[in-house]
């Protein structure tokens, strides 16, 4: 459907105020690859498939890698779910395919069988602190989450630390309901360097794709974080 034929009026409301005012509001502007970054991020939380297609291909102009593209929806599926995570993965191939960028992108498996859970730990650790080196031990979950979650998704290629947090918090800012892992990892991202500061840039750059109330509750999160 073409909304600036059928709805003219929220088109040019729409477009002025993401496209224009955040983008350009003094104090939240993000360099363009991390803006598209947290924003595609935020895109895949609030199950927008619509606008991830539509924006996917003005980030890869911009400069955001292929595998940057890849990791970011790979690691959806930690905090998502597979279900939520698959229809993104089809829009990506096809705007690839679209793009002749060729498939499967190059490997960025970083993990083995032995010692996925080893580097997951160390993962955590880097994030979050020293006192995760025995927190996989608390319950088969939390060993799921040390060995699946940080192991076999936080040790790939393609993303650094600093920015897998940063879509971390993305995907769950705009999912909802997810504010005390969003605090935890508002801290965690506070610990690599993305600090408040940059933090609320970030919520402020994807506002006008998840509303106010979804927002103000991650400022407030990440308030909560810098105390």
């Amino acid at each position: 459907m073409n909304y600036h034929e059928t709805d003219p009026e929220l088109m040019e409301i729409l477009e002025h105020f993401a496209g224009e005012t955040v983008i350009n509001e003094p104090g939240c502007e993000l360099q363009p690859e991390t803006r598209y970054l947290a924003v595609l991020a935020t895109l895949l939380g609030c199950q927008s498939t619509e606008l991830f297609r539509s924006v996917l291909p003005r980030a890869l102009a911009a400069g955001l890698t292929p595998i940057a593209v890849k990791e970011l929806v790979y690691q959806a599926v930690d905090y998502l779910g597979i279900g939520r995570a698959l229809p993104f993965l089809e829009v990506v191939n096809e705007v690839f395919s679209a793009q002749k960028i060729a498939l499967p992108l190059s490997s960025q498996k970083a993990v083995t069988a032995e010692n996925r859970l080893e580097k997951g730990v160390a993962s955590q650790v880097e994030i979050f602190g020293s006192h995760m080196k025995e927190a996989y031990r608390q319950g088969h979950i939390n060993r799921w989450l040390a060995e699946n979650c940080f192991g076999d998704y936080y040790t790939r290629g393609g993303l650094d630390l600093k920015e897998r947090e940063l879509i971390t918090f993305c995907f769950l800012m705009a999912q909802g309901g997810c504010e005390p892992q969003l605090t935890a990892h508002a801290k965690g991202n506070m610990h690599l360097g993305n600090d408040k500061d940059f933090l609320i840039r970030v919520v402020s750059q994807c506002l006008p794709y998840i509303g106010y109330p979804r927002s103000l509750n991650a400022i407030t999160c990440v308030n909560k974080a810098a105390e």
